[in-house]
């Protein structure tokens, strides 16, 4: 981008932030609504914890269940809209109320993001409970996970396109699910729900393996995600997803970088299986990692998601590097072909295949069991 347009864009999101803090500033002086913290599930080792979240009206941070469009359409714009406290001071503590307190500072939309250490090393193999508290007396609870130290690998995955059905790669397609679907009518890929918990669950002689979710979408359908994992029964993990400025953000793949990024070098030791698809820059961006990374990457599983012919071949290509650095990448049509071959690399018990078809085939409305 010309060093103008570059310069003009960062000039129109300060504008915007300053613009957004004074009108804030102004409803919080008429509109009484108490503001509360909403926590997001972040990740750690035994020695601290990431712990994120959001300082916004209370009534904005309950999720809404409803399955009407006109009423998820009211609450995605609400949700959009939402009305952040800026500057706020967050009481951080991890375990129980008042253990390792720590006072961090929301950003000018009310987000913040903290490494928090700990005197006493956390338990390893649970999601740590992390207890948020406002000035006002506002108190809520997130979790951020500490892997078991059998893990034998972890799994970060991308999610729209990847885990959920989104059709990013068609602009109208996508914001029609975003405006009028909720988790309760949004759709996962079939078998997804199963071959996930294959992963965690490995062959049986490991712990639990722990599942990242790193998307370009929105904090603000944190809630709606978390409600479509719970209500498919896909294995809930840390969710690493970003702001959604009237700007947008620029460097989306910068950010999904350095988030798979900071995952490795938290857990060091730690191979990974990375999961994505065709519609954005997934095989890119696990490529830089697996060059960033030598040896640390088992594999990369890539959904073909209606891929043209030219975007089939340029991942076929990138295939080719891959294994060049001694990693494979995969490119599959469906869950069954990732299952097939994790079964394969002995990384997911082969007992676990005929429920992944199964669960395919009720997913795909064959068996009548799902909606």
């Amino acid at each position: 981008m010309p060093d103008w347009r570059s310069e003009a864009v960062d000039f129109a999101a300060a504008v915007e932030r300053r613009l957004r803090r004074g009108v804030n500033r102004a409803e919080r002086l008429f509109d009484r609504t108490p503001y509360a913290a909403a926590g997001f599930r972040g990740y750690g080792t035994r020695e601290k914890v990431l712990v994120m979240g959001r300082v916004l009206q209370s009534d904005e941070a309950v999720p809404n269940l409803g399955i009407s469009r006109l009423s998820n359409l009211l609450t995605t714009l609400t949700r959009i809209d939402s009305d952040p406290w800026p500057q706020a001071c967050v009481t951080i503590s991890v375990g129980k109320p008042g253990a390792d307190a720590r006072d961090v500072v929301s950003d000018d939309e009310g987000f913040f993001r903290e490494w928090v250490g700990t005197r006493d090393p956390l338990p390893e193999g649970q999601w740590v409970p992390i207890h948020l508290q406002l000035p006002n007396g506002q108190t809520s609870v997130t979790h951020s996970l500490v892997p078991p130290p059998g893990a034998a690998f972890g799994v970060i995955s991308d999610m729209d396109d990847t885990v959920l059905q989104s059709n990013v790669a068609s602009l109208l397609r996508a914001a029609r699910l975003v405006l009028l679907e909720s988790a309760q009518t949004r759709m996962p890929f079939p078998g997804v729900a199963a071959f996930y918990r294959a992963l965690q669950a490995g062959t049986g002689l490991t712990g639990p393996n722990p599942i990242f979710y790193v998307s370009k979408s929105p904090w603000n359908l944190y809630d709606v995600i978390v409600q479509f994992l719970e209500g498919q029964e896909i294995p809930l993990g840390p969710i690493l997803l970003r702001d959604w400025d009237l700007v947008p953000e620029r460097a989306t793949k910068g950010f999904k970088v350095r988030e798979i990024e900071t995952i490795f070098q938290t857990y060091p030791t730690l191979p990974f299986i990375l999961v994505g698809d065709t519609t954005q820059k997934d095989p890119e961006i696990y490529r830089e990692i697996i060059r960033a990374f030598p040896g640390r990457v088992r594999a990369v599983y890539i959904r073909n998601v209606a891929a043209p012919q030219a975007r089939s071949l340029a991942v076929r290509k990138l295939a080719e590097e891959v294994s060049a650095e001694g990693a494979t990448l995969i490119l599959a049509d469906d869950t069954t072909a990732m299952a097939a071959h994790a079964a394969e690399q002995g990384w997911i018990d082969p007992a676990a295949l005929p429920g992944i078809t199964g669960d395919k085939r009720a997913d795909e409305g064959k068996t009548g069991e799902k909606q």
